[in-house]
C-alpha cells in the first residue's frame, strides 16, 4: 500500500510490530502521524467527528502496517527465532491471564459475590479455538 517493507525491520526486543530502519521509514511515520496530530489539536471538530476520524485513521494505519509486515522477507533462522519468541510470549500471557482469573474468582468468593472479567475468559477460549483451528489446518495440510 503506502509503506515499503525495506524501510522497516521487525521489532524484536520491545513488543510486536515494525520499527523504521531507514530515513524513509521515519518520514513515513512522520507523514502518517503529523496530519492526525494537527487534526486532533485543532478545536474545529466535535467529539463524535474526532472519534470516527481516529477510528478510520487507525484502521488505515493498521492495514498498511499489516501489509508491510506480510511483505517482509525473513530467512528460515529468523522465522524460527520469531516462532520460539511468539510461543514463549503466548505461554507467559496465558499464565498471567489464568492467574488474573483465579485472583478474581478467589477475591470475589471471599466477599461472597461472583465477579470475574468475562473478557479474560473470552481471551482464553479464543486462544483455544485459534490453536484448534491451526492444528486442524496443519494436520490436513500434511
Amino acid at each position: 500500500m503506502l509503506g515499503k517493507p525495506e524501510w522497516f525491520k521487525r521489532r524484536k526486543y520491545s513488543g510486536w510490530g515494525i520499527i523504521p530502519k531507514t530515513w524513509q521509514g521515519w518520514v513515513y511515520i512522520l507523514i502518517f502521524m503529523l496530519p492526525f496530530v494537527v487534526f486532533q489539536a485543532l478545536p474545529f471538530w466535535d467529539e463524535k467527528t474526532r472519534f470516527f476520524v481516529t477510528i478510520a485513521w487507525l484502521v488505515i494505519l493498521l492495514v498498511d502496517v499489516a501489509d508491510i509486515m506480510i511483505r517482509m522477507r525473513n530467512d528460515e533462522r529468523e522465522r524460527m527465532h520469531e516462532a520460539i519468541a511468539e510461543r514463549n510470549a503466548a505461554w507467559v500471557m496465558l499464565l498471567v491471564i489464568i492467574i488474573g482469573i483465579l485472583y478474581q474468582v478467589t477475591t470475589s468468593a471471599l466477599i461472597q459475590t461472583f465477579k470475574v472479567d468475562y473478557f479474560l475468559i473470552g481471551a482464553l477460549f479464543a486462544g483455544v479455538i485459534a490453536k484448534m483451528i491451526t492444528n486442524v489446518y496443519l494436520d490436513r495440510k500434511n
